[in-house]
């Protein structure tokens, strides 16, 4: 299990609600976060998947993520 950070444009309850489902969909994800009081919006994930595939997850949901 590895601590993944990214920052993204991921800035409200909307977005956190949008992005749910594909961060709680992920078997490997075990816990995630956004720090949405950060300037660069970090989404935290721990997980067993690479960084591409947390953003690919990210993006499909229709967000950036870019390694922090």
């Amino acid at each position: 299990m590895q601590t993944l950070k990214f920052k993204t444009n991921i800035n409200c309850g909307g977005c956190l609600k949008a992005v749910t489902p594909a961060l709680n969909g992920a078997a490997a994800i075990q816990t995630w976060q956004v720090d949405t009081a950060n300037p660069d919006k970090i989404l935290t994930v721990n997980t067993d998947l690479s960084p591409a595939q947390v953003q690919a997850l990210v993006e499909g949901a229709g967000f950036q993520a870019q390694a922090a």
